[in-house]
């Protein structure tokens, strides 16, 4: 890969929990003057989050003037301006029921969910941790899974998160992308070989714009190959300790504006 160059960023990638947004969720002053300024630069600032689009509608309006998003980690990119989802990368149905009967099966007291691009749905044991809006549905998986589902979550009440997800993934990583980005027993699983970082890799490539000329902030196992694949990835001083551990380059807490802070440097702001 050819060697990282702030000069030459041409995107800025980055997660929002945990990562841009502080911990009551907001956007500070000074991070939206950062964004700006980048987009006033030719610099796109694309969000790259797990978090489904009915969670993003407060956010649209910091996304910048491209309007771009990608939403439930790679598996949806939407169109602000045009409020759409422009692109879907779904879980076959037959691949949700069989992921679910082998956990059910190996793993007792699963208890499951989908991310539609139409909405959310869940089984009546599933506890969500998040609000769920209008558009719940509360039935079996066998009623709620269709063809459009984005991502399927899996929630265990009793185990640790990494024993969890550690499970999950022996059990169904050959058939889903597995990831955990919650400090509950929450496992993501998302089509094969989807991943927030496949899909900026996508959306990069139409816009021809190689990972050397992408700068990407993240804080939890999702983010992971998103880091690993942009010219420079940096972690919060935050961020999970599997995820420090595997990255060079560490930014402040996001509590502390940590993405704004390591902007203004780079890009002398």
């Amino acid at each position: 890969m050819t060697a990282f160059d702030p000069a030459g960023v041409r995107l800025v990638a980055t997660d929002l929990d945990g990562t841009l947004l502080h911990t009551d969720g907001t956007v500070t002053d000074r991070t939206r003057r950062v964004i700006e300024a980048l987009e006033a630069r030719g610099v796109l600032v694309v969000f790259v989050t797990g978090r489904p689009v009915r969670w993003m509608e407060t956010l649209w309006p910091h996304v910048g003037d491209h309007g771009l998003a990608i939403c439930s980690n790679g598996a949806i990119v939407y169109d602000v301006a045009q409020h759409a989802v422009s692109e879907l990368r779904p879980i076959p149905r037959e691949v949700v029921l069989e992921v679910a009967d082998v956990v059910r099966r190996e793993v007792p007291g699963t208890a499951f969910a989908v991310e539609r691009a139409d909405g959310f749905g869940k089984e009546p044991v599933f506890h969500p941790e998040g609000p769920t809006g209008p558009d719940l549905r509360v039935a079996s998986l066998e009623e709620i899974a269709g063809d459009g589902v984005a991502k399927l979550l899996a929630r265990h009440e009793e185990l640790d998160p990494a024993g969890f997800w550690a499970r999950v993934e022996a059990l169904v990583g050959g058939l889903v992308t597995t990831t955990w980005s919650s400090v509950g027993a929450l496992v993501e699983m998302s089509a094969a070989g989807v991943t927030k970082a496949t899909t900026l890799a996508a959306v990069c490539a139409e816009h021809g714009i190689g990972p050397e000329h992408v700068l990407a902030f993240g804080d939890m196992p999702n983010d992971l190959a998103l880091l690993e694949w942009a010219g420079r990835g940096y972690a919060m001083a935050n961020a999970h300790g599997s995820v420090l551990a595997a990255t060079e380059h560490h930014a402040p807490p996001h509590d502390e504006d940590g993405v704004a802070q390591v902007l203004e440097d780079l890009f002398g702001l």
